[in-house]
């Protein structure tokens, strides 16, 4: 058995362990010594492998073992963080969450939701329109910081309208002011996709977790 098919066999170690159905880095250990003691007994007494060939292959055993160790320790911790995630998104269930969107939730006649202003505004107000754009009314909000600001519109008027929507429109003198705007949803149930935590919510939309605003 020569020096190359140690090489070959040790590139195939290699390439195995980063494999997620690789085996335990015990059993490449244990194979490639059985190896290389083979090589041992059966090298050639007038060309024995040297001392930097020695230290080459078992350098290479070694880089084996670690990408395989790394592999284990890497799956067993991304199994930890997607059981912590499933914890912590169990307790939004119940809850009401912000996310970006304009649709106007409405509970007992009162329509509800939020947006970010990205800067100051001196004059602030808040559109509600149905499913044609038609505007049904107006929040005039006055004056407002930068931030986070939510708003309340009457919508006892407007049981039969369908889905509201609404637009903010903010200006600071004649400057107009951007914001996002953001439509509140109560979650129903979570779940983890992929190592990926969704929220399910009561208008019937999933969301990642990594989405949400803000939990109310």
């Amino acid at each position: 058995m020569d020096f190359n098919t140690i090489n070959a066999t040790s590139s195939s170690l290699t390439s195995a362990a980063s494999n997620k159905n690789a085996t335990t880095s015990e059993a490449s250990q244990d194979r490639f010594l059985k190896l290389l003691v083979a090589q041992l007994n059966n090298q050639d007494p007038m060309n024995p492998m040297d001392n930097a060939q020695m230290t080459s292959q078992l350098a290479q055993i070694n880089t084996v073992s670690g990408i395989q160790t790394l592999n284990d320790t890497m799956t067993s911790m991304a199994s930890q963080i997607a059981a912590l995630q499933s914890l912590q998104g169990s307790t939004t269930i119940g809850h009401e969450v912000l996310t970006e969107g304009s649709t106007v939730s409405v509970t007992d006649g009162v329509g509800k939701g939020a947006f970010d202003l990205s800067g100051n505004a001196d004059t602030v107000k808040v559109e509600v329109r149905n499913a044609a754009g038609t505007v049904l009314g107006t929040v005039n909000m006055g004056a407002l910081e930068s931030g986070r600001q939510s708003f309340t519109w009457d919508a006892s008027q407007y049981a039969n309208a369908g889905e509201l929507s609404f637009k903010v429109v903010a200006t600071n003198g004649s400057t107009v002011v951007t914001s996002t705007a953001l439509e509140r949803n109560k979650v129903v149930s979570v779940s983890n996709d992929n190592n990926v935590l969704n929220l399910q919510l009561q208008n019937g939309e999933s969301v990642a977790y990594s989405a949400v605003k803000a939990i109310l």
